[in-house]
């Protein structure tokens, strides 16, 4: 049995989550003539399984350097040792950068399904803020975001697109309360059933001094979701998947802010931009 990664946090006397589990960030114009592989046979995509030892997640956005290095994001707790309990990003240990990460097909609570394509960790913000030293508590608890380096052998499997939204169309910095969110897991806890993977839900406002933004979906994120990627009503990125909550807003989750994770990222040599899909945004299905 495969086990998807679980972060789990308490606070004294009121609540607990568990995972449902940068220089400004910038967009890179995506065209079909690319590279790309067509959106409706790629098999590494936003939604796409990722393993790392053993740990289920879901992949969240694509990236590229200037180098012309392709990335898969998703949530720095995916490749984290510690109990599920353990939520301090600077302070929980990791596996380290080199790590071997795997894109699968089907997976489900028996197997890991088909692998189609292989990375490594290249940058994990939970090691780099160790590395730091960084102290400021909300960036240690809300800036959970890693990058995996695609191998070029796999670079032909590869388009940006979101499934079933489409987009992503570029980034922005936050989220209003009340705001439409989007977003695309994948579980496999889902036990495959794939209509229960595209997410429309609302924002509740941000937390952490902007470095969270908590949101109802439905149906909500839940462990092997960790990662996923979050677009507001005009398809653009905004965030990723983190925590599910349990109280006191039963089934709400946390969701970092990707513009401060991209900045941070980015100022500690990630060199990484967000590239926009090849499939036209659809919007959102409710007003």
């Amino acid at each position: 049995m495969q086990k998807s990664r679980i972060r789990a946090l308490a606070a004294i006397g009121a609540s607990a989550v568990v995972a449902a589990a940068g220089v400004a960030a910038t967009t890179a114009p995506v065209e079909a003539a690319a590279g790309y592989a067509p959106a409706d046979t790629a098999q590494i995509h936003p939604g796409t399984m990722m393993y790392t030892d053993g740990a289920q997640c879901t992949a969240n956005f694509v990236y590229t350097d200037g180098a012309g290095n392709t990335y898969v994001g998703y949530a720095a707790h995916c490749a984290g040792t510690g109990a599920a309990t353990d939520t301090d990003g600077c302070s929980t240990q990791s596996l380290p950068l080199g790590t071997k990460v795997t894109f699968n097909e089907g997976g489900s609570l028996v197997d890991e399904g088909t692998q189609v394509g292989t990375g490594t960790l290249a940058y994990s913000s939970w090691l780099t803020m160790q590395k730091n030293g960084e102290k400021d508590p909300n960036t240690c608890a809300y800036n959970d975001l890693a990058l995996v380096k695609l191998d070029p052998a796999d670079y032909g499997k590869v388009n940006p697109s979101i499934p079933f939204w489409g987009g992503p169309t570029g980034i922005v910095d936050t989220v209003a309360q009340g705001e439409k969110v989007l977003s695309y897991g994948n579980s496999s806890l889902r036990l495959g059933i794939t209509q229960l993977s595209p997410k429309e839900g609302l924002s509740l406002g941000q937390t952490g001094n902007g470095w969270s933004h908590e949101v109802y979906t439905v149906t909500p994120g839940i462990p092997g979701d960790s990662g996923s990627a979050f677009i507001n009503r005009d398809g653009k990125a905004f965030g990723v998947l983190s925590t599910l909550q349990i109280a006191p807003k039963v089934g709400a989750n946390g969701v970092g802010d990707l513009s401060r994770e991209l900045a941070y990222a980015n100022a500690n040599g990630a060199g990484v931009t967000l590239a926009n899909g090849t499939e036209a945004f659809r919007g959102p299905l409710l007003p």
